[in-house]
C-alpha cells in the first residue's frame, strides 16, 4: 500500500506545482448534475440559458472546482493527503467543449502542523475561470514510520 503513496511533507517545497486538464463534456454536466443535485436550467436547459447572461449552458462552477481536487488526490501532493479548506472564486463560465486546466501551487509549507497551502487556479486558455487558495493536510514519513511501529 506504501506504493501507492504520494509525497510526504519532507519532499515539498515552495513553488511546486503541477496540473490536470479535462474537456467538459455534455455528458459531464449531465452526470455532475445528477451526482449533486444541482440541476439549474441554467447548466441544463438551452432555451432557458440562452435568456441569461451567459448567453448559453454553462458548466457548474464546482465541476470546474473539482479538478482541483483531482490534482490534489493523484498529483501533487497525491494519494494519502487531507483536504482541510478551499477558498473559490468565480471568475468566467466555462462552457461545453472548453478544457479546463487546474493547477496548484505550494505557496506555504507549514511543516509544525504538517500543513500545506496552495494557490489553486483553473483556466480556459489563458482565461482564469476559478482561483483560490487551499490548504491540505500531508504526511510525514516519520510519523508513518512510527504508527507502524
Amino acid at each position: 500500500m506504501q506504493d501507492l503513496h504520494g509525497y510526504y511533507l519532507e519532499d515539498l517545497s515552495v513553488g511546486m506545482s503541477a496540473s490536470f486538464a479535462k474537456t467538459v463534456t455534455e455528458a459531464d454536466i449531465v452526470n455532475f448534475a445528477g451526482v449533486s443535485g444541482d440541476t439549474n436550467p441554467v447548466h441544463l436547459n438551452q432555451d432557458f440559458a440562452a435568456g441569461t447572461m451567459f448567453r448559453g449552458r454553462i458548466a457548474h462552477g464546482m465541476l470546474s472546482a473539482g479538478f482541483i481536487s483531482t490534482v490534489f488526490g493523484t498529483r501533487l501532493p497525491g494519494p494519502g493527503c487531507i483536504y482541510l479548506s478551499q477558498d473559490l472564486r468565480f471568475k468566467a463560465p466555462v462552457k461545453i467543449g472548453e478544457t479546463v486546466t487546474a493547477t496548484v501551487t505550494i505557496r506555504e509549507l507549514l511543516p509544525e502542523k504538517a500543513r500545506v497551502v496552495f494557490d489553486t487556479v483553473c483556466k480556459v486558455g489563458e482565461t482564469v475561470v476559478v482561483e483560490g487558495e487551499a490548504k491540505l493536510m500531508v504526511d510525514r514519513r516519520a510519523d508513518l514510520k512510527k504508527a507502524a511501529e
